[in-house]
């Protein structure tokens, strides 16, 4: 039974999980290609070799009109906030998903995904999920991470996928909304119902979308199980936080 097995002990985002998946390939280069063809507006996948603390593994940068996103908690928003021209609606973001180059089922995962994540603002919001919108860098940004990782999971067809209990961190971090407590609220929400722990680092580690695409496929949390591993890879992160942070994706047969 092929296995993925997903290392989110030291926190998760979007772009570390797209990153750990692309280390499980033998032909990186082309799966990028393959990621910047599928025409999301304006954004570009590079991923790049990277070594933290000793530690050899890759980051996965998006940017959207030569622009990337900071790290940092990123949240929905009122509709009746703001009505600039840089903010998209879950309706805005389904159409850009329907016009992606990737098959229907692939598709269907990532809009799946970005259901869960408005589905959160929302409540957290206290407003109807077509009321809520979402910064137009963040969410290309978030769109990119998403499809990367439903599609490179949809190529790896694994029989089974196991993760670890999420680590959050602990703390306060700056949003647009303010100082707000980690998990942040949206993250928060999307933990519900699987396990999590904060562990021992201030800081936001995980994100609404990483805390997504692990909810969307885990079908089990545990640590390993029994299992050969052909191969694994590491997706660090962007943030610094005294230590290493990265997902470990590990792929192989189940004992």
């Amino acid at each position: 039974m092929k296995t993925l097995f997903l290392d989110v002990s030291t926190g998760v985002a979007g772009d570390m999980l797209s990153a750990a998946l692309l280390g499980l390939f033998d032909n990186p280069d082309e799966i990028v290609e393959r990621l910047n063809g599928i025409n999301i507006p304006g954004v570009e996948f590079r991923a790049d070799p990277v070594k933290s603390y000793e530690i050899v593994g890759t980051h996965m940068t998006v940017t959207w009109k030569g622009i990337e996103e900071e790290p940092g908690c990123q949240h929905g928003h009122h509709d009746h906030e703001h009505h600039h021209h840089d903010h998209r609606h879950l309706f805005d973001i389904q159409e850009i998903v329907d016009k992606l180059d990737l098959p229907f089922r692939v598709k269907t995962q990532v809009r799946e995904v970005y259901y869960r994540i408005a589905e959160a603002e929302a409540k957290v919001h206290g407003e109807p999920m077509e009321h809520i919108h979402f910064h137009e860098l963040g969410t290309m940004d978030a769109v990119a991470d998403i499809s990367a990782a439903c599609l490179m999971i949809d190529m790896l067809q694994p029989d089974r996928i196991v993760a670890t209990p999420i680590c959050t961190g602990y703390g306060s971090i700056q949003c647009a909304h303010g100082i707000l407590p980690v998990p942040a609220p949206a993250t928060a929400v999307l933990l519900e119902g699987i396990p999590s722990f904060a562990g021992e680092i201030e800081g936001e580690l995980s994100t609404p979308t990483g805390t997504a695409l692990v909810k969307q496929f885990a079908q089990e949390f545990s640590q390993q199980p029994p299992m050969v591993v052909e191969k694994r890879g590491y997706g660090i992160g962007k943030k610094d936080f005294g230590r290493l942070s990265a997902v470990r994706a590990s792929f192989g047969d189940a004992l």
